[in-house]
């Protein structure tokens, strides 16, 4: 069965576009014209993943991302999320990365970067193999990481996380003692030359800290100055 993906934006010439590009890659597409057929579609198929544009009628692209995070009960929880902006402030992109997108094009876009960036975060969540307790994992002070079922775990209490969010969790806590720079990161989850900006890799360790500040875990991530990010002594304190 061929990965899908939905597209979601009110210009029926990007979804004209996409829909051919991710065709010609060997994945099928749904289309939605608005925010609120986007939600509904995004719940009723399930798609692999989301492309879905910010400015939008009817509901926006951040607030069917809110929801989406939301619906954890349907599935959609975890869906990817890919944003299509069309804005020069990145305000709403790293709000969208906060509210829990794996990544963002700034519009006019080239259709092969859409398609790069769609298959790069498809190899990350095709990945995942399926969740059979087997003993796998990580593990760091109260943290603990199920590899096998793609599960982050603070004193045995699941934090839900995006692919992206745990992906990044997973590369600090397999070697914990390691600075990583940022270009690192980038280079370690999306292969080198990936053009993705340093703003986004902060944003997702901020999203990170807040989800996992509401379990308690206020030392997760450490953050040195001028070098990068670390695992944290994760106890808590």
């Amino acid at each position: 069965m061929p990965r899908t993906v939905l597209i979601v934006d009110d210009d029926p010439h990007i979804r004209q576009l996409l829909v051919f590009a991710l065709d010609k890659a060997g994945l099928a597409t749904l289309e939605a014209a608005d925010g609120e057929a986007g939600l509904a579609m995004a719940e009723a198929h399930g798609p692999s993943l989301v492309v879905l544009d910010i400015n939008m009628p009817r509901m926006d692209g951040l607030e069917v991302c809110r929801r989406l995070r939301g619906a954890k009960g349907s599935g959609g929880g975890d869906t990817p999320i890919l944003f299509l902006s069309s804005r020069d402030d990145e305000i709403d992109r790293v709000l969208g990365i906060e509210l829990g997108a794996d990544d963002y094009v700034v519009k006019p876009f080239s259709p092969r970067e859409v398609v790069a960036r769609v298959m790069a975060i498809l190899r990350r969540t095709t990945a995942r193999p399926p969740a059979v307790e087997d003993g796998r994992g990580l593990e760091h002070g109260r943290l603990r990481l199920d590899l096998d079922g793609w599960r982050a775990l603070w004193d045995g209490r699941e934090v839900t996380l995006t692919v992206t969010e745990f992906s990044m969790l997973r590369l600090l806590a397999s070697m914990p003692a390691k600075v990583f720079s940022r270009d690192a990161i980038i280079d370690r989850l999306h292969g080198p030359g990936f053009a993705i900006t340093d703003r986004t890799i902060d944003s997702h360790i901020r999203n990170l800290r807040h989800k996992f500040a509401g379990v308690g875990a206020a030392d997760l991530i450490e953050t040195r100055a001028g070098v990068g990010y670390r695992l944290g002594a994760c106890t808590g304190a």
